[in-house]
């Protein structure tokens, strides 16, 4: 059996080619506003706070989100053990590449999580892309996101935007099509509009759906951090490299942990965040139990 000839790669190539001749300077000036007026403050923030400020801090939101000061005295213990390893630099690097991804995909995909909501068309159009944008490989977008930005941490961003997006705008669209109807009619008979519906009612309710999705965004976001520092962005994946690299086991797996424990702290805190009162009272009593 023969097959005919086919391939794509000619015209994937000339739009990449277009894209970057016409909206160069374009893409330029997001990626020049991305780093000089986003990232880099966020970051030097986080790196010139002392490591105690930090840790009290996230003693204080965890504690806050889950009212257990155990699991809190865990995690902040955990987070210390990364500064004793020295490299509590490159969390914070990482901290500031993450958080800024997260907060990109929450801005993007909630409000198209919304709108997939409350419109059955788009959501027949925009459901396919993020299937594609779910499964397609991370190599395979990230060689378009470097032909338009270069290396650096701003093709990072974007790539793990691209990887993160779509479990938080399938969340937020399941999250508000699963509020009851009969609160949307008893909502509608006392003279509430479709606004007043969507932030009184639907959102309040998609809550713990909206934040799954958001806990979700951002441990993709995580999980993109030893493949961004493969294009240029540091912080704790670019010691996992040098070790793969070097075959320095010991600095690759000890950045390895390092990551591990940044995603657990950040995962449990965001899904308490996620847990109304009853959860958290059941859950801490059960841990005393």
């Amino acid at each position: 059996m023969t097959f005919p000839a086919l391939s794509i790669k000619d015209s994937i190539n000339a739009l990449v080619n277009w894209l970057v001749a016409h909206w160069g300077d374009q893409l330029h000036a997001v990626s020049d506003f991305l780093l000089q007026w986003l990232l880099v403050p966020l970051e030097s923030v986080l790196r010139g706070t002392p490591p105690w400020l930090v840790l009290l801090i996230v003693a204080g939101l965890a504690a806050y989100a889950t009212r257990d000061w155990k699991r809190t005295a865990l995690w902040v213990g955990l987070l210390f053990l990364i500064g004793c390893f020295g490299l509590w630099d490159a969390l914070m690097q990482t901290l500031a590449i993450v958080l800024l991804s997260t907060l990109l995909t929450v801005l993007i995909g909630l409000p198209l999580g919304i709108a997939m909501a409350r419109n059955d068309r788009l959501r027949a159009v925009v459901l396919p892309v993020l299937d594609v944008m779910q499964t397609l490989p991370s190599f395979v977008y990230l060689i378009p996101v470097l032909m338009l930005f270069g290396l650096g941490k701003v093709p990072a961003i974007f790539a793990t935007l691209v990887y993160a997006l779509p479990p938080l705008a399938r969340m937020t669209d399941l999250g508000i099509r699963q509020v009851d109807s009969e609160v949307l009619e008893a909502a509608e008979a006392f003279g509430s509009n479709r606004w007043q519906l969507l932030f009184l009612v639907q959102l309040p309710l998609a809550r713990p759906s909206i934040l799954a999705g958001v806990n979700q965004a951002t441990m993709l976001a995580l999980s993109m951090v030893v493949l961004a520092s493969m294009i240029g962005a540091r912080g704790l994946g670019e010691d996992v490299l040098v070790g793969i690299q070097t075959l320095d086991v010991g600095r690759g797996l000890q950045a390895g942990l390092a990551i591990v424990v940044l995603a657990i702290v950040m995962d449990r805190i965001s899904q308490a965040f996620g847990q109304d009162r009853r959860q958290k009272l059941a859950l801490s009593r059960g841990d005393a139990r």
